[in-house]
């Protein structure tokens, strides 16, 4: 706040009303906007639209850049497991 509206607010009671009233409500829709992006089903939605748009295209098709890449790397994870297994299963 300026210092010259800190003297109107002084000498004006309704001036400091309205001014209250104001950061109270600037306060309210900040909480708002806060309670609203932690919110844990709105964050599971947004990033369910995250993964969604990496791996599907506007038009609903599959991207396959991006999926053909990690679908390599899960069968790899798998195949690694698999092998780690056997070899520990032989002793």
């Amino acid at each position: 706040m300026a210092r010259g509206s800190e003297l109107d607010t002084r000498q004006d009671p309704d001036a400091l009303v309205r001014d209250i009233e104001e950061t109270r409500n600037r306060l309210a829709g900040t909480i708002d906007a806060i309670v609203d992006r932690s919110n844990p089903k709105n964050v599971a939605h947004r990033t369910l639209a995250r993964v969604k748009a990496r791996f599907v295209s506007p038009d609903g098709s599959p991207r396959l850049e991006n999926i053909v890449p990690v679908a390599g790397a899960a069968l790899g994870a798998v195949v690694v497991i698999a092998v780690l297994r056997s070899l520990v299963g032989s002793d």
